[in-house]
C-alpha cells in the first residue's frame, strides 16, 4: 500500500495544501486539495474519496475534481464516501447548484461524474481494492476516522477530532496497522481554541497516545501553517524517534 500525501496542512498557506491523501492512486483519503497536486492524467484515475467531513478544507479538491472531470472525462465517476449525515452536508451545503455545480447531475443524472456512497458507522465495507471501516470522533459537526487496510497491512486516519476514545480501541484489536496519521492543529497555548473547534495540541496528543496501540509510528498532519514552527517544536520534545509531521508531496509505503 502507498500513501501519497497530496496535502498535509490545516488550513492553505503558500505552497502549503489541505488535507488530503491518496491512497494506491485510486482513493483520495480527505479531499482539500487535488488538482493542486495531481496531473489531469492523475485525478482522471482516481475513483474513491473518503470524506471525514464536510468542512471546506477537507472538499475543496473535490469540488474541482469533478469540475476537471466533467471537463475532459465525463465518462469517469469519483463517488464519495463517508457517515450518512457528512454526505448529506455534501448534498445540501455544498453540491446544490449554489455553492458549487450539483456535479451528481452533471453530465446527466444517469451517469453523472460524481455519486454518493453512505458507510455505516462502525460497519467495514469494501472500497476499490481496500476495507474501510468509519469511526465517529470528536469534532463541531459529524466527523469519522477512517480504519483503512488491504487485507494485510493498513493505517488509522483521525479525521479532525479533539480527544476520542472509540477510534482508538478499534485501532488497538487491527491486525497489520503500520501507521497512525493523527491531526495536531494548535501549539499547547492555544488549547482553549483546539477545545473549542475539536482539535489537538501537542499536549493533548501526548495524552491521545495513551490510548492509542503503543510502539506504532505516528504521521500527524493537519497543523495550521501559520502556526507550523512552534507546534513541530512542540511534537518534536513528546517523541521525535516515533512522532513525525508527514511531509507534502512523500509518497510513504506500508
Amino acid at each position: 500500500m502507498k500513501i501519497k500525501v497530496l496535502g498535509s496542512y490545516g488550513s492553505e498557506g503558500q505552497g502549503q495544501r489541505p488535507s488530503a491523501l491518496l491512497v494506491d492512486d485510486r482513493v483520495l483519503v480527505d479531499a482539500g486539495t487535488v488538482g493542486g497536486a495531481c496531473s489531469v492524467a492523475e485525478q482522471v484515475e482516481v475513483e474513491y474519496a473518503l470524506i471525514s467531513h464536510a468542512h471546506f478544507d477537507h472538499i475543496a479538491g473535490l469540488c474541482f475534481l469533478t469540475d476537471t472531470l466533467a471537463m475532459l472525462a465525463p465518462e469517469r465517476r469519483v463517488t464519495a464516501c463517508g457517515l450518512g449525515p457528512v454526505l448529506d452536508s455534501l448534498r445540501t451545503h455544498v453540491f446544490n447548484d449554489i455553492i458549487w455545480p450539483n456535479f451528481a447531475n452533471i453530465p446527466n443524472p444517469k451517469n453523472p461524474v460524481l455519486a454518493f456512497r453512505p458507510l455505516a458507522e462502525e460497519g467495514e465495507a469494501r472500497v476499490g481494492e481496500l476495507w474501510v471501516t468509519p469511526i465517529q470522533v470528536e469534532h463541531t459537526i459529524p466527523t469519522s476516522g477512517f480504519i483503512v487496510h488491504d487485507g494485510e497491512t493498513g493505517f488509522v486516519f483521525s479525521g479532525d477530532t479533539g480527544p476520542t476514545r472509540k477510534l482508538w480501541q478499534a485501532a488497538r484489536e487491527m491486525r497489520g496497522l503500520k501507521a497512525v496519521i493523527v491531526e495536531t492543529s494548535f501549539p499547547n497555548r492555544m488549547d482553549g481554541l483546539a477545545r473549542a473547534s475539536g482539535h489537538l495540541t501537542p499536549e493533548m496528543l501526548k495524552r491521545e497516545l495513551d490510548k492509542a496501540p503503543p510502539d506504532v509510528p505516528v504521521w500527524v498532519y493537519h497543523v495550521k501553517p501559520q502556526l507550523y514552527q512552534e507546534t513541530a517544536e512542540e511534537l518534536a520534545k513528546i517523541d521525535s524517534a516515533r512522532i513525525h509531521i508527514l511531509e507534502q508531496g512523500k509518497t510513504y509505503t506500508l
